[in-house]
């Protein structure tokens, strides 16, 4: 999987750089080489990314709950405010 993100990953930036180089020659091409570099790097790649790194964990650790705020200020959870 990492393999397959940096292929995405270098032939999308592959394609942005040829894009910009040909901007003189053939506009139309160019921009959409650019536009297609660009859809592969945030549609295609940082999605596949984020799956692939957030495997396995769990969403609740990282949401801002109340029992979250208190862990993070050092303070005990009361008995009596867990309702």
């Amino acid at each position: 999987m990492k393999y397959i993100i940096s292929l995405i990953l270098l032939a999308s930036f592959a394609s942005i750089i040829y894009g910009f180089s040909i901007n003189e020659e053939d506009l139309a091409l160019s921009n959409k080489c650019i536009g297609f570099g660009t859809v592969g790097i945030f549609l295609i790649a940082m999605p596949l990314f984020l799956i692939k790194v957030s495997k396995g964990k769990k969403m609740k650790d990282y949401m801002l709950t109340e029992e979250n705020i208190r862990k993070m200020q050092g303070k005990e959870m009361d008995p009596k405010d867990k309702q």
